[in-house]
């Protein structure tokens, strides 16, 4: 297993960060379900958004951790995916300052 860190700066209160969290998991389950099956979330009591699923056979374990300037996201990636290492974190990046991006709502 390869350990990956991604720091991706936001500027959003934690409720709001933590509501496009759940939105885009809940997506994520619709519109990926058939790429990625399963995809198992749940806030830990520190706070932290744990995050396991499966990717082309790969399992995928990660924790997402809500600072006031950023999110950290932890993965797990199988030595294979390490391969892909600056594709994930780029996606990563893109995804979610995509999510973070914009105005509270």
């Amino acid at each position: 297993m390869k350990s990956m860190e991604v720091r991706v700066p936001h500027s959003l209160s934690e409720e709001e960060v933590r509501r496009r969290l759940d939105e885009a998991v809940h997506r994520a389950r619709t519109d990926y379900a058939d790429k990625v099956g399963a995809i198992d979330a749940s806030w830990q009591a520190d706070g932290r958004l744990a995050l396991a699923l499966q990717v082309v056979g790969m399992s995928i374990d990660s924790e997402v951790e809500v600072l006031t300037d950023a999110l950290i996201v932890r993965l797990q990636v199988p030595g294979m995916a390490g391969l892909f290492a600056g594709r994930i974190r780029s996606g990563i990046e893109e995804r979610l300052g995509g999510l973070l991006a914009g105005p509270q709502v």
